[in-house]
This record gives structure tokens, sequence and C-alpha cells, in this order.
């Protein structure tokens, strides 16, 4: 079985980041989905796809796969960017001039 090993990102109805602190590790999909002919809902023989396990940390996730014998694929967290802003910056002569205009080079 090949599994996945990620750090979850927050979803945009968070503005917290309260669930993107552990790894996770998934299995990833062996066999197409089919649509059930009488109810329409998809279905899978595959059961490794409902199996979602949380890690502490990445390197206890690649000891779990190391210990079962499964291949992974790592998948590096994307750092977010914080641009530090201040509330003054927006009345700022450095910053802006009025409507359509560059903002100044600062000195």
């Amino acid at each position: 079985m090949h599994a996945v090993i990620y750090k979850p990102t927050r979803t945009a109805m968070q503005s917290g980041r309260g669930n993107t602190k552990a790894w996770v590790l998934e299995f990833a999909a062996e066999t197409a989905r089919q649509i059930d002919p009488l109810m329409g809902w998809t279905s899978s023989a595959d059961t490794g796809q409902q199996v979602r396990l949380s890690f502490e940390s990445q390197a206890a996730a690649e000891a779990f796969c190391a210990r079962h014998g499964l291949v992974f694929t790592l998948q590096a967290p994307r750092e977010r960017k914080v641009k530090p802003k201040n509330y003054s910056d927006n009345f700022s002569y450095y910053m802006k001039r009025g409507p359509g205009s560059e903002p100044l080079p600062r000195p």
C-alpha cells in the first residue's frame, strides 16, 4: 500500500490554526470509485481510503510506515507568509498619496 504523509492546512472557514498541528497519514486510492447503479452513490472496494491516522510529528509518521513496511510520499507543509502591517501605515505619507498614485519611496 502507498501512503501519503502531510500536514493539513486550515480550511477557508477557519481563522485560527487549531487543527493544523498534527501530521496525517492517508492511503492512496488503489482502485477507482464506481457509481452504484441502484442509488447513484459512489462506492469503492478499497477500504484503505477510509483510514486516516494522525501523528504528533513527521518522524512518528515515518516510523509507523517503516515499522509496517509501507511505501510513503512526504508532502512538505507550506509555511504561511505573514506581512507585518500596522494601522498607522494606512495614513502614512510614504505609503499613499491618493487614489491611483504610486507610493513615495521611503527616505
